[in-house]
């Protein structure tokens, strides 16, 4: 027996309220826990399409790991293009010339004379050279018939030699501007070299000093740059971040085919271009779609380039939707017969009216999209609908490039010696900055020796900044 045949009425009923109660308790127990295994099984499911994205995107299957980097996959490549000529390295000009041969036999030991060149064999070295430490004595002479004292000029006899007062020489500082700024040297690694290489001990401090004289030198070339930059015909411009004490700001590049101007601001706005540019220059203006460079009225080409980076991150970020990929392929495949009519034969007008051509056909292919919040090809229909007009400007003048590589060659060198530096330390190290890696690589752009024209700059040379006898404009890739 149960016991329950001992309960009366009243503990029965008790009983079975307190059993009801259990059962709810515990009915509502097992819906919690089913709707937390449908929560993980949700979860699970949404991690493993994560996993099969993430792989998908780094190249690998569905099954790749994500703590192992796939491997690449092997393109198919065009054959390589033959070259016009031979980059192998020719024999330069002997200097010197050592005979070896044998004046006796050494069998023998017969006398030998005469003979015919066998072969030859180039060694090029670098000799080890001591630096060259010159005292300059100045003598105080007595005339005894005028009864006057004479002591040559210091000023006379050392120009070309040293400036001012300074114990280092122009060549030894054109040689420490182009270590710093061409070669991207750090200042305490530019002291290594001149001890191992010429025995030179000089401190951090005096190479600091040499690089502010040198660009102190440099101002007036510096801004004739900047005055040719302003008469350029067409510019590219370009910005890069920098820092200067740890504060964040940015590097400025104006760059032509013979001239590269560089400047460093705190500020990325639309006030720096305008202010460089101001209202001398009228030319065409490349640059990508930044909005600092809306301020100009004249004509401006934005970077196809940069468009089309952001048009390929559209099809991989929508697999699924062929349609967005189909219309990534026609707005290219536009912009492709545009760069073809730059190769052909037209005239001014024809080509004005083949520019008109080219922005109807792209406005009819973004308009479907523009505002249309649920299509993915919105933002980049709207920013073509927007800069419609600065999309073709090289149709309509074959001398305007459609990407801005240029401006991104230019801003290359800065890009790698903020990685090597972390930047400047003062304002006046900004400015030396800029001014150096505006004359080296202006004069690095016209063909010249950076050394040599650095030491005819110190020296006072009119030609510190030659022109080019004959520029070449090559098609980019």
């Amino acid at each position: 027996m149960s016991g329950l045949d001992e309960l009366t009425r009243e503990e029965l009923t008790a009983l079975v309220v307190r059993l009801h109660e259990t059962v709810q308790a515990q009915q509502a127990e097992i819906a919690q826990i089913s709707e937390l295994k449908t929560m993980l099984a949700q979860q699970a499911k949404r991690i493993v399409e994560l996993e099969e994205e993430v792989a998908r995107l780094r190249g690998g299957g569905s099954s790749a790991h994500l703590c192992i980097k796939p491997s690449l996959k092997k393109e198919e490549r065009a054959p390589r293009k033959k070259r016009k000529h031979s980059f192998a390295r020719h024999k330069l000009e002997a200097t010197q010339v050592a005979v070896h041969a044998y004046d006796e036999c050494p069998e023998c030991g017969r006398k030998l004379s005469g003979g015919h060149e066998k072969w030859r064999h180039q060694v090029i070295e670098i000799p080890k050279v001591a630096v060259l430490v010159t005292d300059h004595l100045f003598v105080e002479r007595y005339c005894g018939v005028c009864k006057n004292r004479w002591t040559p000029d210091p000023a006379n006899v050392l120009a070309g030699v040293v400036v001012g007062k300074r114990n280092i020489g122009i060549g030894a500082m054109s040689l420490i501007c182009h270590l710093k700024t061409v070669c991207r040297v750090p200042i305490g690694q530019i002291r290594k070299l001149l001890d191992t290489l010429w025995g030179l001990r000089i401190s951090a401090g005096q190479i600091a000093e040499i690089l502010h004289d040198v660009a102190e030198m440099g101002k007036p070339v510096y801004e004739r740059l900047l005055k040719e930059v302003r008469g350029s015909p067409v510019l590219h411009a370009d910005e890069t971040g920098w820092r200067e004490d740890g504060v964040n700001g940015y590097i400025w590049s104006f760059s032509s085919p013979t001239v590269r101007y560089y400047t460093y601001r705190h500020s990325r706005a639309t006030l720096v271009p305008k202010e460089v540019l101001s209202e001398e220059f009228v030319g065409a203006l490349v640059a990508d779609f930044y909005g600092a460079y809306n301020f100009y009225d004249g004509i401006k080409q934005r970077c196809w380039v940069h468009l089309g980076r952001d048009l390929k991150t559209l099809v991989e970020k929508n697999p699924d939707l062929p349609e967005t990929a189909v219309w990534v392929n026609r707005v290219m495949e536009l912009y492709h017969r545009a760069k073809e009519s730059t190769m052909r034969e037209y005239k001014e007008l024809e080509r004005s009216r083949l520019k008109k051509s080219f922005e109807r056909e792209l406005l009819k292919l973004c308009r479907p999209y523009v505002e249309v919040r649920s299509a993915p090809e919105r933002v980049l229909a709207e920013r073509m609908t927007g800069f419609i007009g600065e999309l073709f400007a090289f149709v309509a003048d074959p001398e305007i490039p459609s990407e801005n590589n240029a401006a991104e060659r230019a801003i290359r060198p800065a890009v790698v010696a903020r990685k090597i530096s972390g930047g400047t330390r003062s304002e006046k190290g900004s400015q030396t900055m800029s001014t150096l890696r505006s004359l080296f690589e202006t004069w690095e752009l016209r063909g010249h020796n950076t050394i040599e024209a650095c030491r005819e700059m110190i020296a006072g040379s009119d030609i510190a900044c030659p022109q080019p006898q004959q520029t070449t404009l090559l098609p980019q890739d």
